[in-house]
């Protein structure tokens, strides 16, 4: 008995891009519920919480921000912080602009959708349609989630007290890890997982908030040039 054509088409449209990207989407939109609650209890108002995850649009630079403002820092000290760790996807960017190829308003949308999420679904995709489809589905799933929750902590604010207690800030690692585990089949990425990682533990305690991940990115784009990975090959061999 032949497949009916309502589930070829589910099968064609549920890829394991697709799913990967649903998933993160909704790990890391859950943890916006944290964020919208911390924003208005360090003193932004609605309107400039929500400012901040649909323009800002990276979790860990908005954090930053607010947590800088709760601390009694000033505007400028808190744009200093999140500017920091934003560099990240800079980097980020230099990779997807070649993954993605587009160009007009489609390239700026990605270029504010290019995040750890969609970066990280992308990259661990084998073929080069499925690391665009990656892309684009937890880009925009985790643009609408993020800012779908962020206005609902910042509505709820102190009915939901200590928002760690809930766990969300372990999803969104979980799905990190989820992400990352498939891609350790080998020695030289566990070799590199645990460089980056030893990196990152070394200068946490001596140098400001951000520049830890951007040295462990440095030390991985220095493997990468002296041992090209195969991911980045089919990239471009596919391109």
């Amino acid at each position: 008995m032949s497949a009916s054509p309502s589930s070829e088409s589910q099968a064609r449209w549920l890829t394991p891009a697709t799913r990967m990207g649903l998933s993160i989407s909704i790990a890391t939109g859950l943890y916006g519920i944290s964020f919208g609650a911390l924003s208005v209890a360090s003193g932004l108002n609605l309107w400039q919480t929500m400012a901040l995850s649909a323009l800002m649009f990276t979790g860990g630079s908005q954090f930053a921000f607010i947590g800088v403002i709760a601390g009694g820092g000033s505007g400028m000290a808190a744009v200093g912080a999140s500017t920091l760790l934003g560099v990240r996807n800079a980097i980020y960017g230099v990779q997807m602009s070649q993954v993605l190829g587009v160009s007009g308003l489609k390239r700026l949308l990605a270029a504010h959708w290019t995040i750890d999420e969609s970066t990280a679904t992308a990259a661990g995709q084998d073929s080069l349609a499925e690391q665009r489809r990656g892309f684009w589905v937890a880009g925009a799933g985790v643009f609408l989630l993020w800012n779908l929750f962020t206005l609902l902590g910042a509505l709820l604010g102190d009915a939901l007290g200590d928002t760690r207690r809930f766990g969300l800030d372990g999803a969104a690692v979980a799905a990190f890890l989820g992400l990352l585990w498939p891609r350790l089949n080998a020695r030289e990425p566990v070799a590199l997982a645990l460089a980056c990682g030893l990196v990152t533990a070394v200068a946490i305690p001596l140098v400001p908030a951000g520049v830890p991940i951007l040295l462990a990115a440095a030390a991985g784009a220095f493997w990468g040039c002296i041992r090209p990975s195969e991911a980045g090959s089919l990239a471009r061999g596919q391109s």
